[in-house]
């Protein structure tokens, strides 16, 4: 089993690029004032409290002390005192480790190229969709939601080749979910894919100016008259097949064209999902599979909630919030990379689990996640029991 001088956590940080890391800090003047703690030092502590899953100021500043002796590889000259790292989470600027989390990305898609199987089309497809991260309000009195309520939004528009977040955004809690969608630039030829909470007429004629197919649950309560029914196969799954207009005053102003209304069946819940769309070439059945997919973004709202620190936080004010915020979606992107690079089949959580025990362990970062047992055959002993000491006296 080969072996390396640097810890694990050290590899894992080396996949952050730190000359582009240094020029987003110089243009944001993070360093001013440091007085002995950098930015880098900061990255490090915040992402060792992610991977670590500490708890608290106290647990980052005890969980690296404990490794004083390996501080030196990662950047750090000592561990740092808890009001320390809670000065420069509240001081220094969130937008350093945004703008951290988007140069990642690209390198990220620059080297996971992983081509669609489930799908015969050849758009981009993507997932839109927030998540609110409850707070408590006498602690966090800036991010007021409802009357005895806090809350932010996590807002993720998700690349579903990869699987990889290219958009995010952190809002308060009363921001709704179809202003940030206004704001977003699809390519042409996309398809987006959303919930009910997303319908919006003009919202949908920008998206088709834009020639941006969209896929989205329609409301109950809309208003329509049906221009033709289209034939629908002998398919379990899709139960009606139809083109529509709006004919509602208001709605039809807003988007005048016509529409394509699909019925399927969901199995799981036993009942009727009714989506709209703009797109009449595909198939009813993989309109119903692309809605089907937008499960995809749930499930990394649910692995980021579960394996990383979104929901408890080591600072309360509105800097230190997004910062940790921040640093979970890098958290994410190195996890993912991690996740594609390995040759063996890991579970998300099974590999958070895994980097949290071995964070200081001497070992090759590949080979750990290749072969995490480390068993070999070495050539050791042999079969030979040894005895212990004091049984053969004993034995005579």
């Amino acid at each position: 089993m080969k072996t390396t001088n640097i810890s694990l956590f050290c590899q894992l940080l080396q996949i952050i690029d730190h000359h582009r890391f240094t020029e987003i800090v110089k243009f944001y003047d993070g360093d001013k004032h440091s007085k002995g703690f950098s930015c880098q030092e900061q990255l490090v502590c915040l992402l060792f409290c992610q991977m670590a899953q500490a708890r608290s100021l106290r647990e980052i500043e005890n969980g690296l002390k404990i490794c004083e002796g390996q501080l030196f590889h990662l950047g750090l000259s000592k561990a740092p005192n808890r009001s320390t790292l809670s000065y420069a989470n509240a001081n220094r600027p969130w937008q350093i480790y945004e703008a951290c989390f988007y140069a990642l990305l690209e390198k990220c898609q620059g080297e996971m190229q992983q081509g669609k199987t489930k799908f015969r089309f050849h758009n981009q497809l993507l997932s839109f969709d927030s998540s609110t991260i409850s707070l408590c309000l006498n602690l966090f009195d800036w991010a007021k939601f409802r009357q005895t309520k806090g809350a932010v939004k996590l807002h993720l528009l998700l690349d579903h080749d990869g699987y990889l977040p290219v958009f995010v955004k952190i809002t308060d809690g009363k921001t709704h979910d179809v202003n940030l969608a206004r704001g977003l630039q699809l390519p042409p030829g996309s398809i987006i894919v959303a919930d009910r909470g997303y319908v919006d007429y003009e919202l949908f004629q920008k998206w088709n100016q834009e020639k941006a197919f969209f896929v989205v649950r329609m409301k109950d309560n809309a208003v329509y008259g049906t221009v033709r029914q289209l034939p629908v196969l002998k398919n379990r799954e899709v139960l009606s097949d139809s083109l529509i207009e709006l004919t509602g005053v208001q709605t039809h102003k807003k988007y005048p064209g016509v529409l394509r209304r699909v019925v399927v069946w969901d199995e799981v819940n036993q009942c009727e999902i009714v989506l709209v769309t703009n797109n009449f070439a595909l198939s009813a059945s993989t309109i119903g599979k692309i809605y089907r997919e937008r499960w995809q973004i749930e499930l990394f709202f649910k692995a980021i909630k579960q394996n990383l620190k979104v929901k408890t936080f080591i600072g309360t004010s509105e800097n230190a919030l997004y910062t940790q915020i921040w640093t979970a979606l890098i958290s994410i992107l190195l996890l993912k990379y991690l996740q594609y690079r390995s040759t063996a089949s890991w579970a998300l959580s099974n590999l958070v689990a895994v980097i949290r025990w071995n964070l200081f362990v001497h070992r090759c970062l590949w080979e750990c996640l290749n072969n995490p047992t480390g068993i070999q055959d070495a050539g050791g002993p042999g079969d030979k029991q040894l005895e212990l000491f004091g049984t053969a006296s004993i034995r005579k």
